[in-house]
């Protein structure tokens, strides 16, 4: 078995995904390092012929279009895409993104081989750029702080881009998949904590590149985007963190929520009702004293 795979969930972007595809096709070492490249269609509406051709056009290159019945979400989706894999090591990217570099196979697999924690490595950040200017994507760099951040190479951090970075197999298997309960957003930090729970690493490497087709001005989530981020990220405070930080994520994103939805209150209230409800229906799962130590040694943001 060759050891990378791509999983790709792709929705109303055809002519972005052939672009994607376009990109994988050419890089170096393909036929020795590609098991499999999986794109599932979440139940779009566009019509996806051309990417379809092309990968009929390209059997030297191990392609897996499977189309949806329904639109599954972030977590769903990817939970289905890995049922459909095999590949040891699982490059996830946004439909809407190509890798900068010729050579992305060969240094992501170096990335997992030169280990430089006192942990496995079991997921890998990628440097984003947008496509058009080359600028860093401030929200794709996996930690808080950018500015102490963005010129390192590599460094160990608490959470990972969730459409830019590559994982293994083998992680999933042990921690178990994406929770299925998180449609949008967030889905990334619950899966991080369990990450690192289990005695994992997460690691950044800017040597891999993804260039990221969104404006640098960046797209303005819908409310209800933002609403299922808000609940979501409260929701996994809950279940990993310290209850304060439980009450002070709630409490901080639906500002950031009113803020960005210009106080959408209807929004507002539905948010608050689904929150109230978390510590009754939501298991609390909190971390171990030791992963709370390597999260304050890695200046994680908990609070918010």
């Amino acid at each position: 078995m060759k050891p990378i795979g791509f999983v790709i969930i792709t929705y109303n972007r055809p002519d972005d995904m052939l672009a994607l595809a376009q990109n994988i096709s050419q890089l170096s070492e393909v036929a020795s390092l590609l098991e499999e490249v999986v794109i599932i269609n979440n139940n779009s509406t566009s019509d996806y012929g051309a990417v379809q051709k092309f990968i009929q056009s390209h059997p030297d290159i191990p392609f897996k279009y499977v189309e949806s019945s329904e639109n599954l979400g972030v977590a769903k989706g990817r939970n289905f895409a890995l049922s459909k894999s095999t590949a040891p090591i699982l490059i996830m990217l946004d439909d809407d993104a190509v890798l900068q570099h010729s050579d992305s196979l060969i240094q992501i697999k170096e990335a997992f081989e030169n280990n430089f924690t006192n942990h496995p490595i079991a997921i890998v950040s990628f440097k984003v750029l947008y496509y058009d200017t080359l600028e860093m994507q401030v929200n794709a760099l996996p930690h808080k702080k950018f500015q102490q951040k963005k010129d390192l190479q590599f460094f160990e951090t608490y959470y990972y881009a969730g459409g830019a970075h590559a994982i293994k197999r083998e992680v999933l298997d042990h921690i178990g998949p994406y929770s299925s309960d998180f449609f949008y957003g967030m889905e990334e930090y619950d899966l991080s904590y369990r990450v690192l729970e289990n005695g994992y690493a997460i690691v950044y490497d800017s040597n891999i590149v993804m260039l990221h087709k969104e404006s640098p001005l960046g797209r303005k989530p819908k409310n209800e985007k933002l609403r299922m981020m808000w609940v979501n990220k409260t929701k996994v405070s809950w279940r990993y963190l310290p209850k304060k930080y439980f009450y002070t994520t709630a409490l901080l994103w639906s500002f950031f929520y009113l803020r960005h939805t210009r106080f959408h209150l209807r929004g507002f209230y539905k948010g608050w009702k689904e929150i109230f409800r978390i510590p009754r229906f939501e298991k609390r799962k909190p971390l171990s004293r030791i992963t709370l130590s390597r999260l304050k040694k890695m200046d994680a943001r908990l609070y918010y």
